[in-house]
């Protein structure tokens, strides 16, 4: 009956792994139901087998019986296919093999008492959940968001393992010597290559992310110069006019002495409009927000993008300033490039900003496709290096425990920021 309870709590456990590294593309709720009723009807099915065709056979059968549902739930649930989902699937058997040749090696040791066993199961369980759930889980569904490639190399170091704890290495651990002593070590080594990979690609993410950050400042910096530009020819522009002030006076006088009133009036509205179509636009008191909008506002209305925009900030800021134009420029960035995807006649940015009574703004755009969004309601990246955007905003909303909320109705996406 010990081998029976071990291959029953490793049905349990599996699943559980399996649930924690899937990022589902259905509710939470649902997810979380389909697999513990595939959980029930595996572990039923394992009991029967016991029963009716004794141990033998059941270690032979366990494999596919366990594995198989899990590999079939990840197809229908998971938002990744390929490399990556099979990469959620063996990393789901890593950390369950890994808590049970742990406990295994614990009851070996102890002279195989099964409540040893069973105590070393429920611990072993708890730290290794806690431990994905704190730490590897959100790095983990970071990296298969960020990365696209080179996940078939890391398939197949798991797969290695895999061949070897399953089939080269039979038996279970605890029940004899060799098996006892080969698998956790087996088992160990693999985490160890697990998170030197993981880390590997996390700092990869980091490279991308710096440089997807370095974009915006530069594209930051250069917006503040061509604003500055823009502003002083259109001060030497206005001093320029001042000059020549006297002359349009005098203009103005000779036609009003003359009688003629409309050419006067006439006359006085072109230099109006000229003096109008000299002054920049300012979007906000704040040059380097002001930049910022000016940019990426001008960058849109020249490829055919309507902007409707109402921006109330001032000072004080409530957050750095340099940050928070980082965050408009990520947000309009996004706006923009799905408006490019769209008909002429379909592509327009809506922005709203206040700064009181709290800081909150909206950026909003058409977009009639359904976005998906990842576990932290994140926009899921269709394309390498995409994606960025929409983390570096919720670093910055988590950074000052602002609201950050990506939505999508009536063929309109939305992100509204709330500090």
């Amino acid at each position: 009956m010990v081998e029976l309870f071990a291959m029953e709590y490793m049905t349990a456990l599996g699943m559980t792994m399996v649930l924690l590294f899937l990022d589902s593309k259905y509710p939470r709720w649902v997810t979380a139901l389909a697999v513990y009723v595939v959980m029930v009807l595996v572990m039923g099915v394992v009991a029967v087998l016991y029963c009716t065709a004794g141990l033998a056979v059941t270690v032979r059968a366990y494999t596919l019986l366990a594995h198989a549902p899990s590999l079939l739930l990840l197809l229908f649930f998971s938002r990744f296919r390929g490399w990556r989902m099979l990469f959620q699937l063996m990393s789901a058997i890593l950390f369950c093999m890994l808590t049970q040749h742990a406990a295994g090696l614990v009851y070996y040791l102890s002279g195989q008492r099964f409540w040893v066993m069973a105590l070393s199961y429920a611990v072993l369980t708890v730290a290794v959940i806690c431990f994905l759930v704190r730490f590897l889980r959100p790095l983990f569904f970071q990296t298969l968001e960020g990365l696209r490639h080179g996940w078939w190399l890391a398939c197949l170091a798991m797969a290695l393992y895999y061949g070897i704890v399953v089939y080269v290495i039979p038996g279970y651990v605890g029940l004899d010597q060799v098996t006892t002593v080969l698998k956790p070590a087996v088992s160990l080594l693999m985490v160890g290559f697990y998170m030197v990979l993981m880390l590997l690609f996390t700092s990869t993410r980091k490279e991308m992310e710096a440089q997807h950050g370095k974009r915006l400042v530069e594209a930051q910096a250069a917006a503040l110069r061509s604003r500055l530009e823009a502003l002083g020819a259109a001060e030497e522009e206005t001093r320029l006019m001042r000059h020549d002030m006297r002359h349009r006076f005098q203009t103005v006088a000779e036609l009003v002495g003359r009688g003629e009133d409309q050419r006067a009036l006439a006359f006085i509205g072109a230099a109006q409009r000229k003096l109008d179509e000299g002054k920049p636009v300012r979007w906000c008191g704040l040059a380097v927000l002001d930049a910022v909008f000016a940019s990426y506002f001008g960058q849109a209305q020249r490829q055919g993008v309507r902007v409707e925009a109402d921006i109330r900030l001032q000072e004080p800021l409530p957050v750095d300033e340099g940050e928070l134009a980082i965050v408009f420029a990520n947000a309009l960035e996004n706006a923009l490039h799905a408006c490019l995807k769209l008909p002429e006649d379909k592509r327009w940015i809506a922005c709203k900003a206040i700064c009181y009574p709290k800081l909150m703004f909206q950026v909003v755009n058409p977009w009639e496709e359904e976005v998906p969004l990842d576990g932290e309601g994140l926009p899921v990246a269709g394309q390498e290096d995409h994606g960025l955007g929409a983390h570096s905003i919720a670093a910055f909303c988590q950074k000052y425990g602002a609201l950050c909320q990506f939505t999508q109705e009536a063929g309109e996406f939305s992100l509204r920021v709330i500090l």
